[in-house]
């Protein structure tokens, strides 16, 4: 967990009052969308889709979880929710053909998706260690590590801002296969629209924290080097 201080809560306060916001929209938006019918459950749009694009190679699972859908790219399996993989909504066919977006990139190479996964291994090293070098470089006023806790933790940002526009991309690419494909007529795609756009801005508040918090350590650790 990321060491927490009432100065740093200033810091990212804009960004956690944007992700309760985000949070906020998301369930109100699901929640409404879920009570809209759709003709298939989201796995059979999932699949449709995939179908569609060449990709009748990916599985497509049932997961445990609640809103924990998501496209494993080394495995080449969609991953969906049991409400979204067996749900008839509009919610369910709008997630769904989101990670069905996210196949389709990775089968394209489409580039950003390309970095993104090239950066996970980074970035989950980084996440788990940089914290600890941080606070130590911090405490212990140890330059070295303070600094190599900053690079670490700078390939999570890198990682979170490459990811934005993988993730927009995919959801403009459900709103637009949605449509093409008839799973969803263009009259009825405000709900689906509802829940994609506050999905997003979950992702910007998540990279705004991350920006924030680099931001924070290089202020402390250099107006603390400047008081010696």
């Amino acid at each position: 967990m990321m060491f927490m201080n009432l100065e740093y809560l200033i810091w990212v306060a804009p960004a956690l009052l944007l992700a309760a916001w985000a949070q906020m929209k998301v369930h109100a938006a699901y929640a409404a969308a879920k009570q809209e019918p759709a003709p298939l459950s989201g796995a059979a749009a999932a699949r449709h889709i995939l179908n569609s694009a060449g990709l009748s190679y990916i599985d497509i699972e049932e997961t445990p979880g609640y809103l924990s859908d998501h496209y494993d790219p080394s495995a080449k399996v969609l991953r969906l929710s049991p409400d979204n993989f067996r749900g008839r909504s509009l919610a369910a066919v709008g997630i769904a053909a989101h990670e069905a977006g996210h196949a389709i990139q990775d089968a394209e190479q489409y580039g950003f998706m390309v970095v993104r996964n090239a950066a996970v291994p980074v970035a989950n090293f980084g996440g788990g260690i940089s914290v600890l070098l941080l606070m130590l470089g911090l405490f212990m006023h140890l330059p070295f590590l303070f600094w190599l806790g900053i690079a670490l933790f700078s390939g999570v940002v890198f990682f979170q801002l490459v990811n934005l526009p993988v993730e927009f991309d995919a959801s403009n690419r459900a709103k637009r296969v949605l449509v093409s494909l008839g799973i969803v007529p263009a009259s009825d795609m405000a709900h689906v629209n509802g829940v994609l756009n506050a999905a997003a801005w979950t992702y910007v508040a998540g990279t705004l924290q991350s920006v924030l918090t680099l931001l924070y350590y290089v202020t402390a650790f250099s107006g603390g080097s400047r008081d010696e």
